[in-house]
């Protein structure tokens, strides 16, 4: 198999169709600002394909980062560890 990865996953995504369990979307973006998204109340930029997602789901309004640069959160997301511990 060249991609096991990937088969894998798409097997966990059929087996969950008829789930009831929440579904998550993540979006990361890199330089995106609390003030940058128009759900957030800035005019800034004009977001109307966001602005249902945030209306229809969970928005954070807090906050942190542990590093200023977002190859760290990257590394958090895929492997579950804190990138200064490894």
């Amino acid at each position: 198999m060249k991609h096991p990865i990937l088969i894998a996953a798409l097997l966990l995504t059929v087996s969950m169709i008829g789930s009831s369990r929440p579904n998550v979307l993540l979006i990361l973006a890199d330089d995106l600002g609390y003030g940058d998204l128009s759900c957030y109340g800035t005019d800034k930029v004009d977001t109307p394909h966001i602005d249902p997602i945030a209306r229809e789901g969970l928005r954070f309004t807090d906050a942190h980062s542990p590093a200023s640069v977002c190859t760290p959160t990257r590394y958090n997301i895929l492997t579950g560890r804190h990138a200064w511990r490894t």
